[in-house]
């Protein structure tokens, strides 16, 4: 059975780039444009408890973000859970995406 990975952002193309390339490799994926909800925003609803959270079902699976962060506000996410305000994030990638680098850091966690 293909690994599901979950892929939100508020860029339909970025979502549709992203779904092609890790499609093509055998993975199963799952969608959720949201254009409301910055990206930190998202990683604390998926490791919720709350049973409303739309995004539940995803709630023990590894969150690799993809952020832009840096080029906007010269500030950078750190993984170290004593620096980092985000929940449970495992790991960070800049945009534009490497798409190499992208598939390594999957399979890392696949």
């Amino acid at each position: 059975m293909a690994k599901k990975i979950l892929i939100v952002d508020d860029d339909q193309d970025q979502v549709n780039s992203l779904a092609h390339v890790l499609k093509s490799k055998g993975y199963d994926i799952a969608e959720a444009l949201d254009s409301d909800t910055q990206g930190f925003e998202v990683a604390s609803q998926i490791r919720s408890n709350r049973p409303t959270s739309r995004y539940r079902d995803y709630k023990n699976i590894p969150i690799i973000m993809l952020t832009a962060i840096n080029q906007v506000t010269n500030s950078r996410f750190s993984l170290d859970m004593e620096e980092s305000f985000l929940p449970g994030v495992e790991d960070f990638l800049t945009k534009p995406v490497n798409f190499d680098e992208l598939l390594k850091v999957v399979q890392k966690y696949a």
